[in-house]
């Protein structure tokens, strides 16, 4: 069903469902409004009577319209005025026109009929939440366990072990440990300083020339 109606020195043509924007009204969003100028009604091809028809909508929000610039001059005047204007609007959704509501569309009903579904879904889902808590908690004790044998194996690792050969190197059959090599002593680097100083001291001994 569909209808004209008036409001704010407008007309506009609506239906159960629409959103249209009209001069502003009084009221908050959420706010039920009644629109009682109906100019005409009808319902597919055929027209209804409109006596005692009210249209009931609701305020969705109160906004403002883009800015106009109102700019004044006059020439050789000197006279310039420049202004700047936001119509205020509301913008109403159509819930009824009459007895008639908003017929839910087919793509509504489906979302409708889903949401069931999907508050049953997480029902379901204990199993796999508790799979992957079992599988985490397994890594943990499998983590756990090779972090234990790694420490056993590093303690036998860094045990030192008994010494064979007693105390005594006679009971132990007389074999005495190798003795280290001693290392080759390294040359001493003679400094240049004492070669020439050597020369100078030999070349001061020099037999006085005859005369």
């Amino acid at each position: 069903m569909f209808a004209v109606v008036r409001t704010g020195g407008k007309q506009y043509r609506v239906a159960p469902g629409d959103k249209i924007v009209v001069e502003k009204l009084d009221g908050n969003a959420g706010d039920r409004v009644t629109l009682g100028d109906v100019l005409l009604a009808g319902d597919g091809g055929s027209l209804q009577s409109t006596s005692g028809l009210t249209v009931a909508a609701e305020i969705v929000a109160q906004a403002k319209a883009d800015k106009v610039t109102v700019f004044k001059k006059r020439r050789r005047h000197n006279y310039r005025r420049k202004k700047g204007h936001r119509q205020q609007h509301t913008i109403l959704k159509i819930v009824a026109i009459g007895d008639h509501k908003p017929v839910p569309s087919k793509a509504e009903g489906e979302q409708k009929r889903a949401a069931p579904k999907a508050e049953a879904a997480p029902k379901t889902g204990g199993a796999p939440k508790a799979a992957a808590d079992k599988s985490a908690a397994a890594r943990a004790k499998e983590t756990a366990d090779a972090t234990a044998d790694q420490h056993e194996a590093s303690a036998v690792a860094g045990t030192p072990t008994e010494n064979p050969a007693p105390n005594n190197e006679k009971a132990a059959g007389g074999s005495k440990p190798a003795a280290k090599k001693a290392a080759p002593a390294k040359p001493k680097a003679e400094s240049g300083s004492t070669k020439n100083a050597a020369a100078a001291k030999g070349g001061a001994k020099k037999t006085p020339k005859a005369k």
